[in-house]
């Protein structure tokens, strides 16, 4: 028999849904808005008559991107830093986590302190683009060599797509979720296989990483998403050099600034705007974004059912 919702109890679902739904359209709109100006024509974006839908229809913004070569060296930079970095990223936080997680490790109380206290006082821009430096100079030493000419980092023979891989290394709420999760494994499993002869490493490999699946790839997932939508360093680093190194935002950024008169164009003859042609600045752009989302799309529907449940058993100490 169903129970008779009262009217309070009416009201405010009502009110909630209400609220999730505008909420809902004001995370959608955006990327809808991107789609239809990427598909509308030159006069209708530079007139603003686009507002939910494609006006006067037409692919030649895409055809653009598709044909540019710069766009694809960019997207495949993106891929490259996003699946290393990712990798790198996950194989430091997961040996981290699995030592946090241990009580015999000494000293463990203030290593778990330590990673905390990062979350409530950042180094800051300062400290970071040090560490940035740094490990460039680092590569430079070991790889290339360093030299003058660059309002960013020095102009370094070695790429630097490299050095926003490496420096971009771990994350403290991430290492919390992956010690938490590893704290949830049965201390008889582990027991039980130390017994069989297995070494740290196999214990690690063998019991703990099948057993907290979820919450590596909910990880793997913010890593992933973190690295791909990553703009701030790789541009402060990489500025307008190394454009065989830029990312696909970084990309962008230059090409609307480029194309838009606020800085000089930075390669105008290899990659020449035509002027003649009926594509619009706005629509090549927002073109390179649609781009640029659709590998995330691809790939979350496959992580998703992992994603709650992930975080539920990082999230919660037993």
């Amino acid at each position: 028999m169903k129970r008779k919702m009262e009217v309070s109890e009416l009201i405010f679902k009502i009110v909630a849904y209400f609220f999730l739904i505008v909420f809902a359209l004001m995370c959608v709109y955006p990327f809808i808005y991107a789609i239809s100006s990427a598909f509308s024509s030159q006069a209708a974006n530079s007139n603003g008559e686009v507002v939910l839908w494609p006006v006067e229809p037409t692919i030649d913004a895409f055809a653009w991107a598709f044909t540019n070569s710069q766009f694809w060296i960019s997207y495949s930079n993106t891929i490259f830093m996003t699946f290393l970095g990712t990798i790198w990223s996950l194989f430091y936080s997961i040996l981290g986590a699995y030592a946090l997680s241990k009580k015999r490790i000494m000293g463990r109380r203030g290593w778990n302190f330590f990673l905390v206290f990062t979350m409530w006082f950042s180094a800051g821009v300062v400290a970071t683009y040090a560490n940035y430096r740094d490990t460039a100079n680092i590569f430079a030493a070991i790889f290339g060599t360093a030299g003058e000419g660059s309002t960013t980092l020095p102009m370094y023979s070695i790429d630097l797509k490299w050095v926003v891989v490496i420096a971009m290394g771990m994350n403290a709420t991430n290492i919390i979720l992956l010690r938490n999760a590893f704290e949830g494994v049965p201390a008889e499993i582990e027991e039980a296989a130390r017994i069989d002869g297995a070494t740290e490493m196999q214990v690690l490999t063998k019991v703990y990483l099948p057993m907290s699946k979820a919450t590596i790839a909910t990880v793997a997932l913010f890593f992933g998403i973190s690295r791909w939508n990553g703009y701030f360093w790789a541009m402060r680093i990489m500025g307008t050099q190394q454009q065989y190194s830029w990312p696909v935002q970084v990309y962008l950024r230059n090409f609307i600034e480029s194309y838009t008169s606020f800085i000089t164009p930075y390669d105008v003859e290899a990659n020449p705007w035509p002027y003649d042609s009926t594509l619009s600045m706005e629509g090549c752009a927002y073109a390179i974004v649609v781009c640029s989302v659709i590998p995330i799309l691809i790939i979350y529907p496959f992580i998703q059912k992992y994603f709650a449940k992930g975080v539920n058993m990082g999230g919660v100490k037993e």
